[in-house]
């Protein structure tokens, strides 16, 4: 079902190749064959993740193509009551706030447990996305992933003519200090330029965020 504070965009068609045919079986490709060797990975932070007693996956509803919602999954890597402890931290700190409104994100953040945050910073808190990936939800390159009481902050279209990406731009650009709504321009900027050349570059850096745990 579409949502109705999303724009009319379900007609709009991107004409490259690449973006309407090629990057769908880019997508599966490449997960097929990382597969193997991420396996023992996901069983290992499966393990680390139930060390806080619960359940090792946080499922979130996010927005996708055509502002259709889906269920993304990721590891948990949060308390379970971080919605309360967010608003508590939120209320005894102005500067935190600011924040918050601004960016969508905190620097310091109360909510992450300690397995939580090693995952965050190697961002490996969100290889379960592959399955939204290869479910069709997703895809391994675009937009990050916007929660549905984000959409009024977001004043652009192109988010919603494309598949949420595990990693994108925006991500592997300024995210930890740009604002939420500069990541209209990082949206706009890549697709206009979508191309199998740039998701491999996008993917590249991702890599090298991964392995440098630079992420956030």
């Amino acid at each position: 079902m579409y949502n109705h504070y999303v724009p009319d965009v379900s007609t709009d068609r991107n004409p490259n190749f690449y973006a309407s045919i090629g990057k769908r079986a880019f997508d599966v490709v490449i997960i097929v064959l990382a597969l193997p060797a991420l396996f023992p990975i996901l069983l290992l932070l499966t393990a680390l993740s139930m060390l806080d007693g619960h359940s090792p996956i946080y499922v979130q509803e996010r927005v996708g193509l055509y502002g259709k919602t889906f269920r993304m999954l990721k590891f948990r890597t949060m308390v379970v009551d971080a919605d309360r402890r967010l608003e508590m931290y939120l209320s005894a700190n102005p500067a935190a706030r600011q924040e918050w409104d601004v960016k969508q994100k905190l620097m310091k953040d109360p909510r992450i447990t300690r397995v939580g945050r090693f995952m965050r910073k190697s961002s490996m808190d969100e290889l379960p996305q592959l399955l939204n990936v290869l479910r069709g939800e997703m895809s391994l390159i675009g937009p990050r992933p916007m929660m549905t009481d984000q959409v009024s902050l977001y004043s652009g279209d192109a988010y919603y003519l494309m598949r949420p990406g595990l990693s994108g731009l925006w991500q592997v650009s300024d995210r930890n200090q740009s604002s939420f709504q500069a990541r209209v321009r990082f949206d706009e900027d890549y697709y206009e330029n979508l191309s199998f050349k740039l998701d491999c570059q996008i993917l590249g850096k991702t890599i090298c965020t991964v392995v440098k745990g630079t992420g956030c």
